[in-house]
């Protein structure tokens, strides 16, 4: 299976972006073609055989993976799998391509996989880096219902089946948007533990718009996928998350100012999910309540 990779950089980062591309090119098997966007910024001095794209603006995470997505073609047909990986990452061993092939050759029915994030100075996988409730085990693989951003790889049929990441939503919850239409569509998502990709620890809350998209796209997310029954529970479980959590005043200010941005602005098209997967993510452990 031909495997590709797409990497977006704000050209920060390039001491990073270096290791990153190094650890692309030793991973074993055939050859892996990266795409580096440059998310409204130039790209950094890349090794000869990487493509590089220069987006005049910043278009958000999503749209700036969309783009990459289109190098590889019309949803990204020229690849079999593609990889996604933040430019401060770090693969940390020669075999993950290698790995990623094996587990999309042996289950036809595989669209993506979500790799174990680990910080490289101590190996902690963060527990919100564990794409499921039960978290408290960052070394059991499993099924589940989502995965992570910047360390992952997916099959690219899936984006012919059920299109790219959701543009508008710039940052935050675009991964499960895409998890819940790739799930309606038949496929399945694993999270493997034995796919490590090296990431400082940090903290989310670190991006200025964080409460603020985190809010909006939340509430985006139900709106464009949920029945309509299941729109106000999700919601409803989340503010009193989010409540229970107590987060600073200007931290809370901003969060229901999303909120309420995300009642009043268009969320996209509304394809809401089949209550058969309703019932399946229930069964994989984490019903669309949650």
């Amino acid at each position: 299976m031909k495997v590709g990779a797409v990497i977006i950089t704000m050209g920060n980062r390039p001491e990073e972006l270096r290791a990153l591309l190094d650890s692309v090119a030793k991973q074993d098997g055939d050859r892996i073609e990266v795409v580096v966007v440059g998310n409204g910024s130039p790209v950094p001095d890349v090794p000869e055989g990487v493509r590089t794209i220069e987006l005049p603006e910043n278009l958000g995470i999503p749209g700036g993976r969309n783009v990459g997505i289109e190098a590889f073609g019309p949803a990204g047909r020229d690849v079999d799998i593609l990889l996604f990986l933040d430019d401060d990452g770090l693969l940390a061993s020669h075999d993950t391509a290698e790995l990623c092939r094996e587990a999309f050759e042996a289950d036809p029915k595989l669209g993506i996989v979500s790799f174990r994030i680990a910080d490289p100075e101590t190996g902690v996988t963060q527990r919100r880096h564990v794409p499921r409730l039960r978290a408290s085990d960052p070394m059991r693989s499993s099924r589940v219902t989502t995965f992570l951003g910047g360390a992952n790889a997916v099959r690219t049929r899936v984006f012919a089946d059920v299109g790219g990441l959701p543009d508008a939503f710039f940052y935050a919850h675009e991964e499960t948007d895409l998890a819940w239409r790739a799930l309606d569509a038949g496929w399945m998502i694993d999270y493997r533990s034995d796919m490590v990709l090296y990431h400082p620890t940090t903290a989310p809350s670190r991006h200025a718009v964080y409460h603020r998209m985190v809010a909006r796209n939340r509430v985006w997310l139900a709106r464009r996928n949920l029945p309509v029954p299941l729109v106000p529970v999700y919601l409803g479980v989340w503010l009193l998350l989010t409540l229970l959590r107590r987060p600073s005043r200007s931290a809370l200010r901003a969060w229901f100012g999303g909120f309420r941005e995300g009642w009043t602005t268009s969320c996209g098209p509304r394809r809401p999910m089949k209550w058969r997967t309703v019932w399946r993510l229930t069964r994989l452990g984490r019903p669309p309540v949650i």
